[in-house]
């Protein structure tokens, strides 16, 4: 049986990081934790307190975990600190290939051999990002979902080199931090998820330009029809219920008369455009005002929360195998 993971780092404390990190010292490991930004890292546990407050409110941690989960987090003041005895090195920093590239290879030199480096990428391959590894078969994408500490499923994605141990022991150890894995098999662009979320997007984005419906209206759809189904049993087991039969039927009928293109859709690029990020920015498809954002960021973990509660199974995926 493999040692069990107890002393982690995470590298970047930003809308993922602190999410993860909290995930880890509520699972009861030793986290030490590191953010080039001063403001990142003074004001990691206030963001993480308030995290906590509002998943005990949920009851989905108990309110006298908090404060030992807190204990267990180490605000480190240099990278070389961080990682300094970790088991496991989980980076979050910026979606750049080089800059992970330089940190995989300078963070390698920093820890022992046994050490796991896990990527928090939603796009670049393991394989890219450990190029200039000595030893990239301890390199592995963990690619979690925002917000990391409420969401379960991370994507387990290994590379080219990735050993089927270094595999095998970051499924276990996220399995037993609470979290649900998937193993991805094929790294491909995207993994699984950002896939299938994007095919999506690129169908719903074309029936807001065409004006088939408001977005209001689009995400009423969808939450109340599809939304619900998949996230109660999935959208496999959705089309078993339905019949193969009526499934390929309607296939063939809608899929000529679908968006197939690839190009980034026109009204996606008008908000980029004009720096309508979404929340962080304070408009995107809806607007955020500055003084109510926290509390539409707040409300829309609350209904995660309830649907987590309502939703969650301990009902495991398969073990990662050679076969």
């Amino acid at each position: 049986m493999m040692n069990e993971i107890q002393q982690v780092a995470v590298l970047g404390l930003g809308t993922m990081g602190h999410g993860i990190a909290q995930t880890m010292a509520v699972a009861g490991c030793q986290v030490q934790v590191y953010d080039e930004s001063t403001n990142c890292r003074e004001t990691l546990i206030e963001r993480m307190r308030g995290n906590l407050l509002q998943m005990a409110a949920a009851q989905v941690v108990e309110e006298t975990q908090i404060a030992a989960a807190m204990d267990r987090v180490t605000v480190c003041e240099s990278e070389t600190a961080a990682v300094t005895g970790a088991e496991l090195v989980t980076e979050a920093i910026a979606e750049d290939l080089p800059i992970k590239q330089s940190l995989f290879q300078r963070v390698e030199s920093l820890v022992a051999p046994s050490t796991i480096l896990a990527s928090n990428t939603s796009s670049f391959p393991i394989t890219q990002i450990a190029t200039r590894m000595q030893h990239p078969d301890r390199a592995v994408v963990t690619h979690w979902f925002n917000p990391p500490h409420i969401i379960p499923v991370v994507e387990v994605v290994p590379g080219e080199k990735t050993s089927l141990t270094t595999t095998q022991k970051i499924y276990a150890f996220l399995e037993r931090i609470g979290k649900l894995p998937v193993h991805v098999q094929q790294e491909i662009p995207g993994f699984l998820v950002n896939r299938v979320q994007t095919a999506m997007a690129r169908e719903i984005w074309d029936l807001l330009d065409r004006g088939v419906a408001s977005a209001e209206q689009i995400d009423r759809a969808i939450r109340g029809s599809m939304g619900l189904r998949l996230a109660a049993i999935g959208p496999l087991a959705v089309a078993d219920f339905a019949g193969w039969d009526v499934t390929a039927q309607v296939y063939q009928n809608l899929i000529p008369h679908q968006r197939n293109d690839s190009e980034l859709p026109e009204a996606i690029q008008s908000l980029v455009d004009q720096k309508h990020y979404g929340a962080k920015s304070g408009q995107g498809v809806y607007e955020y005002p500055p003084e109510s954002v926290e509390q539409q960021i707040a409300a829309r973990d609350n209904l995660y929360l309830r649907l987590l509660r309502t939703l969650e199974s301990d009902e495991p995926g398969s073990v990662p195998s050679d076969q």
